[in-house]
């Protein structure tokens, strides 16, 4: 017989339990790390920062909402034709009948402008609050997706190292067979199962470049700009952060969609009031000077009133704000219904992943270890046939993978949770 040392046996089948670790220069590279994805995103996403620039444009409508009116200034050349005389006509002040200099300000009820100076601030709210909803669900985007990239990463390297492993069980059923104490069908059966996992691994190499080029996509960078591997699985947080009922309070007052639909309720509001005020007439008061020859020769003082005669249009208009108000509530009880829903559906898939994670971890990966430690002795020496051999390979296999794919399946419903609550745990 020629047996693979028993260190050599033990060696390959404990590497499916670990990850290869990266080298210094690759952990600092992009891409090696989450946040490290995140806070390059952040600074560069076009759609990112166009929103921050409409929401700086709807900052800077407060101050003018809340100002008066311009006022206006008019003059007026009385008898510039001298009674009639074409040769003395003239435009000089001073040289015609009289000049009538009007200057007057409109003044809006009292109330208005600060109703106008608060629609406008809720409105500016409302824009820098969608900023935080797009940060939010592109951040959840680039979490979910990274995880599907950490999830390729990984069985990428568990397959070389099956591959590897393979490769030396088909070296003693070559050497048992030239021995004549096993079939020539177990080299065989080696040889097919390794061009298997070769093809397996060509399809992980071809989805981990999809998933490169989703990553660049979603942080603002060309398709093939090359990332770093992972450099490690992103911690779950404790069973205790993650409780119903304090996330669902974290929920309402942090969600980015309830703020922005909170925004909304507060400019209809408002709305609401100064639509009320029109009720009431706005102002205008104003000074007239008249000049004759080049003295001023009278003074008038002007106050204007604006008439509300038609109640008709107002009543509507009332009426709209009304409803305007009320739509922005039941949006707002509707997004938070359905956001605390999706809270709890989250909630619970992500323990189910835990637990699932926790289980194969503690005891299936080990028990399928031994297995297939026992299982490469007991062909060396003869007592097991080659089926055995493989099947023991293929369920630490399933098992790597299945733990693999929990794990995954956690972190992408934590981003989920996380873009509901609005923050990361």
């Amino acid at each position: 017989m020629t047996p693979i040392p028993r260190l050599t046996a033990a060696a390959l089948a404990g590497a499916v339990l670990l990850a290869p670790l990266p080298s210094a220069a690759q952990q600092g590279a992009l891409g090696a790390t989450l946040d490290g994805l995140l806070a390059y995103a952040r600074d560069r996403h076009p759609e990112v920062q166009a929103m921050r620039h409409e929401a700086d444009a709807a900052a800077q409508r407060i101050e003018p909402a809340g100002a008066l009116p311009d006022p206006m200034f008019k003059v007026e050349l009385m008898n510039f034709t001298n009674t009639g005389n074409d040769a003395s006509w003239s435009l000089s002040p001073a040289n015609v009948g009289g000049t009538k200099y009007t200057l007057w300000q409109p003044l809006p009820f009292w109330g208005k402008r600060g109703l106008r100076e608060e629609v406008a601030s809720a409105e500016a709210a409302q824009a820098d609050r969608k900023v935080s909803l797009a940060w939010n669900d592109l951040a959840a985007r680039i979490k979910v997706a990274y995880a599907q990239y950490q999830l390729v990463a990984r069985n990428e390297a568990f397959t070389r190292e099956q591959i590897a492993l393979l490769g030396s069980i088909e070296s003693v059923a070559q050497a048992r067979y030239a021995s004549g104490l096993a079939p020539q069908q177990d080299a065989l059966r080696a040889q097919v199962e390794l061009t298997g996992m070769r093809t397996e691994l060509l399809l992980q190499d071809s989805e981990r470049r999809q998933l490169t080029a989703r990553l660049n996509a979603l942080v603002s960078r060309p398709a093939s700009a090359p990332l770093a591997l992972p450099t490690g699985a992103r911690p779950l947080p404790s069973p205790a952060a993650l409780d119903p009922a304090a996330l669902a309070e974290r929920l309402q007052r942090r969600n980015p969609a309830l703020a922005v639909d909170d925004a909304r309720i507060t400019s209809a509001e408002r709305s609401r009031e100064l639509t009320r005020l029109n009720r009431y007439p706005d102002f205008s008061i104003g000074v007239a000077p008249t000049q004759v020859g080049s003295r001023i020769a009278e003074w008038e003082l002007m106050f204007e009133i604006s008439i509300p005669l038609q109640q008709a249009p107002r009543r509507a208009q009332e009426a709209e704000s009304e409803s305007m108000l009320a739509a922005a509530r039941s949006r707002r009880a509707a997004t938070a219904q359905q956001a605390v829903a999706e809270l709890d559906e989250q909630l619970a898939a992500l323990e189910a992943a835990r637990r699932v994670d926790e289980i194969i971890g503690r005891e299936l990966l080990p028990q399928a270890s031994i297995t297939l430690q026992s299982a490469i002795a007991a062909y060396e020496n003869g007592r097991v046939d080659f089926a055995t051999l493989l099947e023991a390979q293929r369920q630490i296999r399933k098992a790597q993978q299945d733990r693999e794919k929990a794990g995954t399946e956690a972190r992408i419903r934590l981003a989920e949770v996380e873009r509901l609550v609005g923050e990361d745990l």
